[in-house]
C-alpha cells in the first residue's frame, strides 16, 4: 500500500517527531511504501487566497497545491501526525486541508445538493499529542469533539475511512518511560493495522 504521512510540528526534536519516526519504521518493516510530507520543512503556504479559488474554478490548481493533491491521489492511506494546539490543528495543517482538500478535488456537490466524496476508498489515521491530561479531555468531551471535527469533519466528509485516532495526553509532563510506552503503542497499533 502507498502511505502518505502529513506531519506538522516545527521542532525536529519534538515527541511528535519521534512518533513520526516510529510510524515510518513500523510501516516500512511491513513492506509498506511511505512518503512523508513535513509541512514545516516544506515551508508549505497555509494561506488560502482568492487566486486559489479562481484557479480551482478554472480547473487549474496552483502548482504547490497540485503537487500535494498528486500525493493524496496516489495514497491508499493518509496519516496525520500533529500536536493539538488550542484544541485544534496547527495552522499550517489546517491551511493544508483548506488548500489541498479543495472543492472539486476532495469533494463536490451534486445537482441534488448531496456531497460527492471524491476521496472514497482511502483510509485515514490520526495521531495526536496534547499537554492536557487525557482524563480532562475525556471528561470535558474534548476527545469526542476532536474525533468529530477530524475523523468525521475532515476524513469522512471527503470519503476517507478513519481506521484509528490515537491521543497521547500530558506529553510535556510525563517522564521518558511514559513517552517510550506511548511510542510502543504507536508501533503496535500501526503494525496491527497493516
Amino acid at each position: 500500500m502507498n502511505h502518505l504521512v502529513l506531519y506538522a510540528h516545527p521542532n525536529p526534536a519534538s515527541f511528535n517527531h519521534a512518533i513520526l519516526e516510529t510510524t515510518v519504521k513500523a510501516l516500512e518493516a511491513k513492506g509498506e511504501k511511505v512518503i512523508v510530507r513535513d509541512l514545516y520543512t516544506l515551508n508549505f503556504d497555509p494561506v488560502l487566497k482568492g487566486s486559489d479559488f479562481e484557479a480551482f474554478h478554472s480547473g487549474q490548481s496552483p502548482a504547490d497545491i497540485k503537487t500535494e493533491q498528486d500525493y493524496v491521489s496516489n495514497a491508499d492511506v493518509i496519516t496525520l501526525i500533529f500536536p493539538i494546539w488550542w484544541t485544534g490543528l496547527p495552522a499550517i495543517l489546517k491551511g493544508y486541508i483548506d488548500r489541498v482538500f479543495a472543492y472539486g478535488f476532495a469533494y463536490a456537490y451534486s445537482e441534488d445538493g448531496n456531497i460527492n466524496k471524491l476521496l472514497t476508498g482511502k483510509k485515514g489515521i490520526i495521531i495526536n499529542t496534547h499537554g492536557t491530561p487525557t482524563e480532562i479531555y475525556d471528561a470535558t468531551g474534548m476527545t469526542d469533539a476532536l474525533r468529530k471535527t477530524s475523523d468525521a469533519g475532515i476524513f469522512e466528509f471527503v470519503g476517507i475511512e478513519p481506521l484509528e485516532h490515537l491521543f497521547f495526553g500530558s506529553v510535556p509532563q510525563v517522564d521518558d518511560n511514559a513517552r517510550k510506552e506511548m511510542l510502543t503503542q504507536v508501533e503496535a497499533k500501526i503494525s496491527s493495522l497493516f
